[in-house]
């Protein structure tokens, strides 16, 4: 890339592709909530948080044995990250296949971002500087309980989005 294209480019933002996806009524409202509460996070946080929640998620739903632990150590952990269980509660009660839909979306759009990220790295073009959209380091306010023996609901059995 030449000097003059990569000046066209900087400041790149790398939060683009989810400003575009909050703002496309094609996207389900979950998906728009979802890639909102996404922009401004920092690159690697956002991608192995949405991953770690999908995961823990997915091995709820195949009863997978210490799923329940995981699910509920990433949402109760005092000292965790208040930005997972933003996105788990931006879809919590959607009927789990559709949660794990949306969070395998976010995570591909993340998957994404970060190798944009590493590749205008590489390039040694400028990003614009991501601007958190939490006002403070620490989770705040109260969590989840701690057990691993919750309920599951209706959302994790019963998927409206599946019955015609």
């Amino acid at each position: 890339m030449t000097e003059q294209a990569a000046r066209y480019f900087e400041p790149f933002d790398l939060d683009v592709t989810l400003r575009d996806a909050a703002l496309d009524d094609q996207n389900r409202p979950t998906r728009r909530m979802l890639a909102n509460a996404a922009i401004g996070m920092h690159v690697e946080d956002a991608y192995y948080s949405v991953r770690e929640l999908r995961e823990a998620m997915s091995w709820v739903h195949e009863g997978e044995t210490g799923g329940k632990r995981k699910l509920a150590s990433i949402l109760s952990n005092p000292a965790g990250d208040d930005f997972q269980r933003c996105i788990y509660f931006c879809l919590a009660g959607r009927g789990i296949v559709e949660m794990l839909d949306d969070l395998m979306w976010l995570e591909e759009l993340l998957e994404a971002r970060g190798r944009v990220a590493g590749s205008i790295h590489r390039r040694k073009i400028r990003a614009r500087p991501l601007v958190s959209p939490y006002v403070a380091d620490e989770p705040d306010g109260p969590v989840v309980a701690s057990t691993e023996n919750f309920r599951q609901g209706r959302s994790w059995w019963a998927d409206p989005g599946l019955t015609a």
